[in-house]
């Protein structure tokens, strides 16, 4: 039995001095000043880069949220991209003003792609637009069709499209000039947009939240102070984004209205988060209401149904309303 514990001491001796010390493999105090070193050295040529290149406008907001951030940015466009992605309701109420502003083109209609249907198809959009966003390629713009949403889950967007296009200059999402890094005004004063950009910073966050809510929760959460939005209880951990009004209804018996109406829809107005247990009480209901609508006989090439009518052509409706 002494032998035994005698083998059993020297083989704890062995294991003890072949353990690497936790210091030395950097799990230890000595490993966050060493990260934090590196931040400060990184931070530091990138500040030095993100000032050398600033011109001497720039706006205010910006630059103070880039020198904020735990990695600043190190050039300007950047730090506007980084701006908009961590304000995504403001880029969502900027988008949708800008679209106002620009209003609908004249001749346009809301229309999906050949094959459009209740599906996403593949397609070229905005950067980070997902591989089913529901865009079309839009190489040779001018041929039939070219460039619509393979989906109405998809906003629509008349300056992605072939006839309505308002080419290199102008952001393809609202339609309004673009200028230097992506920004919507001219605070520059040269008169001439960016014709070499072809969307807005802010739209572009503001497409990337349209197309998928739920990724910006969070933001979403705050502005509800964290209660439900239909039982007014707190939110939990599983709360998920929802459309109050879902966007085949949209689809069916709105899409005769404006364009920058329209927006709307995938914009702050119409989303909510609601905890999953009633998140799914209300798919159950909305689920029933579609297939009490394909039993009644849909018309035919409309996904749940017939869609409202049209009226921008119609010379009797109201001013905003054509």
């Amino acid at each position: 039995m002494a032998r035994q514990g005698a083998k059993r001491a020297k083989a704890g001796q062995g294991r003890h001095t072949a353990t690497v010390p936790v210091d030395e493999a950097g799990g230890g105090p000595d490993a966050a000043p060493a990260a934090l070193s590196w931040r400060e050295e990184r931070n530091a040529a990138a500040r030095a880069r993100l000032e050398k290149s600033l011109p001497a406008v720039f706006p205010a907001p910006v630059l103070r949220h880039a020198l904020a951030r735990p990695l600043v940015p190190p050039t300007p466009r950047l730090a506007v991209e980084s701006y908009w992605r961590h304000h995504i309701l403001r880029a969502d109420r900027l988008a949708r003003a800008l679209a106002a502003r620009s209003g609908q083109p004249e001749g346009w209609s809301w229309r999906l792609g050949p094959g459009g249907s209740i599906g996403a198809g593949s397609g070229k959009g905005p950067p980070g637009a997902r591989e089913d966003s529901g865009w079309e390629s839009l190489s040779g713009q001018g041929a039939s069709g070219k460039g619509l949403p393979l989906s109405f889950r998809m906003p629509p967007a008349p300056f992605r499209e072939g006839p309505h296009g308002l080419g290199k200059g102008h952001c393809c999402v609202c339609g309004q000039p673009v200028y230097r890094f992506g920004w919507h005004r001219d605070l520059w004063g040269t008169g001439t947009p960016n014709r070499n950009a072809a969307w807005h910073a802010a739209c572009v966050a503001a497409w990337k939240f349209w197309i998928a809510p739920a990724d910006h929760v969070k933001a979403l959460k705050r502005r509800q102070g964290h209660r439900c939005a239909q039982s007014g209880k707190r939110l939990l951990r599983t709360a998920e984004v929802d459309h109050r009004v879902p966007l085949y209804r949209i689809w069916r018996e709105e899409r005769g209205r404006p364009w920058p109406e329209l927006l709307g829809y995938w914009g702050v107005p119409n989303l909510q988060v609601v905890n999953r247990a009633v998140h799914a009480d209300k798919c159950a209901a909305e689920a029933g209401e579609r297939a009490s609508v394909r039993r009644a006989g849909g018309a035919q090439g409309e996904p749940f149904g017939p869609a409202a009518p049209d009226l921008s052509g119609d010379p009797l409706s109201g001013p905003g309303e054509g």
